[in-house]
């Protein structure tokens, strides 16, 4: 195999069945492959990060200048309509040249290599609500949905550190540690722009979902069996089992988070929920320890904007460290195209509801806002 690592040491768990709160696997043979599953994924979506760490211009668009000026263009063109930044639009924000490079952009989140970088926006250049106009108008030509990230409508999830409280401090989206790979729970796109950076630290760092996949579909079969049972306990943001690893339409999906399977400091885990299997633990770490192995990093600048898809992409972060000036701040969101969307498999079928098809309010804030206006989940349920 030419993944340029091997699967790590780990130790066998004893099979078991899994039966508590509806959580149940059943007896099952865990020495082959799920029915219908591959044996392989070919794809320019299984990578490592040494295919990509020594050529950076292959996954980077770099604005030129005349893009830059295209793009102001039609940020002076969305403002003259007088519309809310909610109704940027391929239509109200016309990109005539620089479209043909998002919409290529759009095809390699989708059907290429699942992760692109544009750059070469200069933060310092706008003013906040015309940086973000600007995000929004480069993503519209790349997805035409965005998703609602919680129950109050939020469309900008702000991310930065924020100590002012314990739960804040451990909480992923305002604490300093490093993270583990993970999927965002809605949105086949997760797109995020850089205001500014740390004064250290705070890599983005990916890995290829369908590269763990293939090594652990060839070494342990028996771990693809785990993931893909319907035994996983989730416990946010609200209490469902389901699979990690899905088999829908094509399409190898995997989607998990360690914090709503083991609970954290910031999440305790309610002791009324099951916990994980023995086999579950070892599979959960064989994908980490695996994705890290194969992982890209890349050194993000103030201005860049990330696309990935969250789908087929793994996602972390490394710890850092703020100065007096230099200060991360990330703007994420969640995106879909109706067009190139994959299909959705039924037990996620709610989340991607929640976010992009329910009637509900949306709330566009330009800055990180107290939390009454944002909340941090305390509770599963």
């Amino acid at each position: 195999m030419a993944y340029g690592t091997t699967l790590p040491p780990v130790v066998a768990a004893e099979v078991s069945t899994f039966s508590k709160e509806g959580c149940s696997s059943g007896a099952v043979d865990f020495s082959a492959l799920p029915s219908g599953f591959p044996e392989s994924i070919t794809s320019d979506a299984a990578w490592t990060g040494a295919n990509y760490a020594s050529k950076p211009s292959e996954f980077i668009l770099l604005l030129a200048a005349v893009e830059i000026e295209e793009l102001e263009e039609a940020l002076a063109h969305f403002k003259g309509l007088d519309l809310d930044g909610g109704h940027v639009t391929r239509h109200s924000f016309p990109l005539p040249i620089l479209s043909k490079k998002l919409s290529q952009v759009a095809q390699d989140i989708y059907s290429g290599r699942g992760f692109a970088l544009i750059r070469g926006l200069k933060p310092e250049n706008y003013s906040v609500e015309d940086l973000t106009l600007l995000y929004l108008g480069i993503q519209v030509h790349i997805a035409d949905q965005q998703g609602r990230q919680d129950k109050r409508g939020n469309m900008l999830v702000h991310i930065v550190a924020d100590d002012s409280t314990a739960q804040k401090a451990e909480h992923h989206r305002h604490s300093t540690s490093a993270i583990s790979f993970h999927n965002e729970e809605a949105g086949d796109i997760v797109s995020w722009l850089t205001r500014d950076t740390a004064a250290k630290g705070g890599k983005c760092i990916l890995a290829s979902a369908h590269t763990v996949y293939n090594i652990l579909a060839t070494a342990r079969p028996d771990m693809i069996r785990t993931l893909a049972g319907s035994d996983w306990p989730f416990s946010l943001p609200r209490f469902q089992c389901r699979p990690i690893l899905f088999n829908h339409g094509g399409k190898i999906i995997m989607n998990f988070g360690r914090t709503p399977l083991m609970g954290s400091a910031a999440h305790p885990r309610p002791e009324h929920l099951p916990a994980l299997t023995s086999r579950q633990i070892e599979a959960l770490n064989a994908v980490e320890a695996l994705a890290r192995a194969t992982q890209l990093e890349i050194q993000t600048q103030a201005g860049d904007i990330h696309f990935i898809n969250n789908f087929a992409v793994l996602h972390r972060r490394e710890g850092f460290v703020d100065g007096p000036q230099e200060k991360r701040h990330l703007v994420r969101m969640l995106l879909r195209d109706t067009q190139q969307g994959w299909a959705i498999p039924e037990e996620l079928r709610r989340h991607w509801f929640d976010a992009f098809e329910r009637e509900a309010d949306r709330a566009w804030h330009l800055q990180p806002m107290p939390e009454g206006f944002f909340p941090l989940r305390i509770n599963t349920n």
